[in-house]
C-alpha cells in the first residue's frame, strides 16, 4: 500500500498518514513510500513531522488520538 503524510497539521499538531486511496487524502501531501502496514510509513513520517498519526479512516491501527 501506498502511503502519504499530510504536510498540513490537523487542529491538534498531528500530521496524518493517509493511504493512496483514502477518501481524505489531502492535496498538500509528501509521498512516505509503499509498505506492507501504516507502522512503517507512520515511522518513516515522524522525521519529517515528529507528532504523525495514522489516519482513522485508511490507517486506524495507527491512529492514536
Amino acid at each position: 500500500m501506498i502511503y502519504y503524510v499530510n504536510d498540513e497539521a490537523q487542529k491538534n499538531g498531528d500530521h496524518e498518514v493517509h493511504t493512496a486511496t483514502c477518501f481524505y487524502l489531502p492535496k498538500s501531501k509528501t509521498y512516505l513510500g509503499d509498505f506492507a502496514s501504516c507502522k512503517p510509513a507512520v515511522q518513516i513520517a515522524k522525521k519529517k513531522y515528529p507528532q504523525s498519526n495514522g489516519c482513522f479512516y485508511c490507517s486506524k491501527d495507527c491512529h492514536t488520538t
